[in-house]
């Protein structure tokens, strides 16, 4: 199971970070021990001291692919779920100014949050899907599926091309703008649509 994750995929993120925007789908990877799952507390880490949440659609692959057309794409997932990629803020900076990989800034144990998973079917506007995350009760995120830069089939068939794709394998989408620092006994909570779909605290 690979956990594959797409940077700067909304414009406003990219503005609030002072980042170009991508012309191809930008993405790296987290390795399986990254997932946190079952609403489980986040514990931070002493190599850090800014970490931020970044709240994502999470859709799951559920067949095996190579160099998939974009037509097709949509035969190749059918669940979703919610999801929060943890950064080492201070980490990745010094990766950018050293020019350096981020694996370490982005691949740490527990860095990769993962709710439930539901049948896409079950929305409301799959066409356009709304999330959003809540920070002690305030919301801090909110997301729409339209305003992503690549979209989900689009991602696909891009990084098809470059990596096989398999049955299990997560695909976080990038996050909106809002992202933000967690401390100590902050709780996160999420959304798609109206559905809670995880909460959890910070330890």
């Amino acid at each position: 199971m690979k956990i594959i994750c797409i940077g700067r995929n909304y414009a406003d993120h990219a503005k609030e970070l002072n980042n170009p925007l991508p012309k191809a789908p930008m993405f790296f990877l987290k390795p399986d021990t990254a997932l946190l799952i079952d609403n489980d507390p986040f514990y931070i880490p002493e190599f850090s001291n800014d970490i931020h949440y970044e709240c994502e659609l999470v859709f799951k692959i559920n067949r095996v692919g190579k160099n998939i057309a974009e037509k097709f794409a949509p035969k190749y997932y059918a669940e979703i779920g919610l999801g929060v990629d943890f950064t080492a803020r201070d980490l990745q900076q010094q990766c950018k100014e050293q020019g350096t990989p981020w694996e370490i800034a982005k691949g740490f144990d527990n860095s990769a949050v993962i709710s439930k998973f539901i049948p896409l079917e079950s929305l409301n506007n799959k066409e356009n899907i709304e999330f959003r995350l809540d920070l002690n009760g305030q919301t801090v995120q909110t997301g729409k599926s339209e305003n992503m830069i690549f979209n989900v089939n689009q991602l696909i068939a891009y990084i098809s091309q470059f990596i096989t794709l398999k049955t299990g394998d997560l695909i976080f989408t990038g996050t909106p703008a809002g992202v933000g620092a967690v401390k100590i006994g902050d709780r996160l909570q999420g959304y798609l649509e109206d559905r809670l779909m995880y909460d959890f605290e910070i330890k």
